[in-house]
């Protein structure tokens, strides 16, 4: 978490110190500082969806959407929205957005960057929306990162017509159920598919975000364009043995569940790597767990992504049957319960090219596309409008941690290319081209 920037209030009148001016990159970070303060830990940033703290940056992001010119409100799933109209009332809107909920022990962009950076963008632009052939609409969401209730995209999923009600189901770590949560949130649960937007309302999304990875940083440069996030599978492997005396039984005789679950893991990673996915066990228990007991049970996570829902769902196949093949030959049984299930979202080809131009009026001719690893709110929206993302660099690519460190200097460009951004969607739109503008290439050579 940043301590060492200069805080603003919400309210405050940026024109009394340029450092701080919201339309600027040390004005942006500066208001990323100032949203730490709303933490449920006086160690470390961590705000979670429908806490107090969650309505204090909502009550400050709010106060800047206003600044900016915005007409505001909080939607049925707790976001937090603004909007201001273009040429004509009541016109479809551009959205730009992110969140401004954290894991635990979070760094301070992580989503926060891009809701501050859209207002930024919406403020400069000032006067000029009204000239916008769309409305131009801004989002805070409320639970892209699933820390409270353990079900990501709460927020984004509500937004697109999504709202499960299975959720209801959902209690925190204390006991308090989503729906009280609502309820003391000061929101109506039975309203909660308010939120949905309705089909043909947005004309786009655009997300800026950190790109959580060493790429751009690797290639020395700013911003990148995102072709497409990642879609996702998880799985729960349990590998069945039998639980026998350690000292006693010889090794002909072991039916040894750990050592089964650890052949898994290294085949797993060995193929992920070769099939060009991204395959990681992040969670193992072993049972009984005893020092001086073979393990009769171990259960391990599988996440599985890739940029294409085919080439995810090729290499599960793969790595199911090597890895059942592996336990059939030590005389283990495997058990695979899937847990989550989230389809690619492929960026549209004529947002990636309106980011794309974005970039390039920073003077990066050749900008660097990149597909993303991680989740984002664009996944969810993706099922009500078409989606587009810009990238910014992040030392070391950490993310998710209190290391999340940004350049000024790159905020300052993807502030730039941000608002570039809005304009060439502007420009795309007038001339009809929103349906057929093919995906850029990628740059040769990176």
């Amino acid at each position: 978490m940043s301590t060492d920037a200069t805080t603003t209030d919400a309210t405050s009148d940026p024109t009394t110190d340029p450092t701080t001016d919201p339309t600027t990159a040390p004005g942006v970070l500066a208001r990323c500082t100032e949203l730490d303060r709303f933490t449920s830990s006086p160690d470390h940033l961590e705000r979670v969806h429908l806490s107090p703290e969650h309505a204090a940056a909502n009550e400050a992001v709010r106060a800047w959407m206003e600044q900016a010119g915005l007409t505001t409100w909080r939607d049925a799933a707790g976001n937090m929205c603004g909007r201001r109209e273009g040429r004509e009332p009541g016109l479809p809107a551009l959205l730009l957005g992110s969140h401004v909920d954290t894991v635990p022990d979070a760094g301070s962009y992580d989503g926060m960057l891009g809701v501050v950076m859209a207002i930024a963008v919406a403020q400069r632009l000032g006067d000029r929306v009204a000239e916008l052939p769309f409305a131009l609409e801004l989002v805070a969401f409320s639970d892209e990162e699933g820390t409270r209730f353990g079900t990501a995209l709460m927020g984004s999923k509500a937004l697109a017509g999504l709202w499960d009600d299975a959720w209801w189901q959902l209690a925190d770590a204390d006991g308090v159920p989503l729906r009280q949560a609502f309820l003391d949130f000061g929101l109506d649960p039975e309203r909660a598919r308010d939120a949905a937007r309705a089909p043909g309302s947005l004309v786009g999304y655009l997300e800026a975000h950190i790109e959580q990875g060493p790429y751009l940083e690797a290639a020395d440069v700013s911003l990148g364009y995102v072709t497409t996030i990642a879609g996702a599978r998880r799985f729960r492997l349990t590998v069945l043995g039998e639980a026998r005396h350690a000292g006693g039984t010889p090794y002909e005789r072991r039916r040894d569940a750990l050592v089964g679950a650890g052949e898994a893991i290294t085949t797993i990673e060995r193929l992920g790597r070769a099939l060009g996915v991204i395959a990681t066990v992040g969670q193992i228990e072993v049972h009984p767990g005893a020092v001086n007991v073979i393990a009769g049970r171990a259960d391990f996570s599988l996440d599985l992504r890739a940029p294409l829902d085919e080439d995810r769902d090729r290499a599960w196949e793969r790595l199911h049957a090597e890895v059942a093949a592996a336990c059939e030959a030590r005389g283990l049984r495997l058990e695979v319960t899937e847990t989550h299930a989230a389809p690619a979202a492929p960026c549209a080809g004529w947002l990636q090219q309106a980011v794309v131009d974005g970039i390039r009026s920073t003077g990066d001719a050749d900008p660097m596309a990149l597909w993303s690893r991680a989740g984002h709110d664009a996944m969810a929206v993706a099922a009500v409008a078409d989606i587009g993302m810009l990238f910014l660099r992040c030392h070391d690519g950490i993310s998710h941690h209190p290391g999340e460190d940004v350049r000024e200097v790159d905020v300052a460009r993807g502030i730039d290319a941000f608002e570039a951004a809005v304009l060439a969607v502007a420009t795309a739109h007038d001339a009809g081209g929103t349906a057929a503008v093919p995906p850029p290439t990628p740059g040769l050579g990176r």
